[in-house]
């Protein structure tokens, strides 16, 4: 039997599919990004997202078969992997419709997976030797969490955000200030050209526990650069980075200290970010902690990860029932 796993993502705005051998090996992975296509609209919408995941996913399984020297009518694959939640419903539909149809085709079992859960497997995937249990810092555009990971699908939560995501906060802050989108990787270029200590924004609950929120720093980001227009972008954004940083970097050591794990790992598409990466790497040196940092390219999202989950949820629980419907609120940690 094969250790190949086709996994497919379509949670959101990203249309991806990948082939990973024994949950570690990437042997293909394509992505196709709707950046362009929702840029002008300074975010995502469902409908053209679900549109356009339709349009090219085929495309994108042939594509990523092809890179691994395999044929669509005669793969040599152990099961199809997709992301079943959360997400957007239109855009798992595809997803999660093609990878049952091809399960069918093919005559494989069908994985469903956590797109949480996903991420998480984003670092085994970088040629790491990972050891449990690992405080996951998990922070993404619609997810601001941090987990104790104490083996494959046995995690504990320890903490998650109490309103926006900070990834969100990212791009509401972005988008007010004229910057574009995404906001998460703009925010992150324009504020090296800032000062970050230009303005002293709050950093809200930093000293409260495990959970976050990031609503407040938001509203305070928006109304501080209503009063003063003249201000440089720049110096805001970096101002705004360094605290939205300085929070996430404080709660994860907490959880360290609370923990007593000294194995840190990020997870989610704030991963990618510069001073987040470089505040956490410090964090750690200092005080003797192991970091595990994913590549970039595997913070966002992407269907490498949604394999290496699969073919661990297939390991320990056997593969998922066909009728297993696409969820958008699922959540985490989640049966499915």
């Amino acid at each position: 039997m094969s250790n190949t796993v086709l996994g497919i993502e379509t949670s959101c705005d990203e249309t991806a599919v990948a082939l990973v051998s024994s949950g570690e090996a990437i042997l293909s992975s394509v992505v196709s990004s709707q950046i362009d296509l929702h840029a002008k609209f300074g975010g995502v919408v469902p409908e053209i997202a679900s549109r356009a995941h339709l349009e090219i996913l085929s495309c994108l399984v042939d594509q990523a078969l092809g890179e691994a020297g395999q044929s669509v009518t005669n793969p040599d694959i152990e099961c199809v992997a997709a992301t079943v939640g959360p997400g957007l419903i239109g855009a798992l539909l595809v997803g999660v419709s093609c990878a049952k149809a091809l399960s069918l085709a093919w005559d494989v079992p069908f994985v469903a997976v956590n797109h949480l859960e996903a991420h998480l497997y984003a670092s085994f995937l970088a040629g790491e030797t990972m050891d449990f249990p690992m405080v996951v810092l998990l922070v993404s555009g619609g997810h601001t969490m941090l987990i104790n990971m104490k083996g494959h699908s046995q995690y504990e939560l320890l903490g998650q955000t109490h309103d926006d995501a900070c990834g969100e906060a990212f791009d509401k802050v972005a988008r007010y200030l004229g910057l574009g989108y995404p906001g998460g990787p703009i925010i992150d270029q324009v504020s090296s050209q800032g000062d970050p200590n230009a303005i002293i924004f709050p950093k809200p609950m930093i000293n409260d526990g495990l959970d976050f929120s990031f609503s407040g720093l938001k509203t305070a980001v928006i109304k501080w650069a209503g009063k003063n227009p003249t201000t440089d972008a720049a110096d805001i954004a970096a101002s705004f980075q360094k605290s939205a940083v300085q929070v996430l970097v404080t709660k994860t050591a907490r959880a360290i200290v609370e923990t007593g794990v000294d194995r840190v790992c990020l997870a989610g598409g704030v991963a990618a970010n510069s001073l987040l990466r470089s505040e956490m790497t410090k964090l750690c040196e200092d005080n003797g902690w192991n970091l595990f940092l994913p590549p970039r390219s595997l913070c966002t999202d992407n269907a490498a990860m949604v394999a290496a989950s699969g073919w661990w949820k297939l390991k320990l629980s056997g593969p998922s029932d066909l009728a297993t419907p696409a969820i958008p609120s699922l959540g985490f940690p989640a049966t499915i």
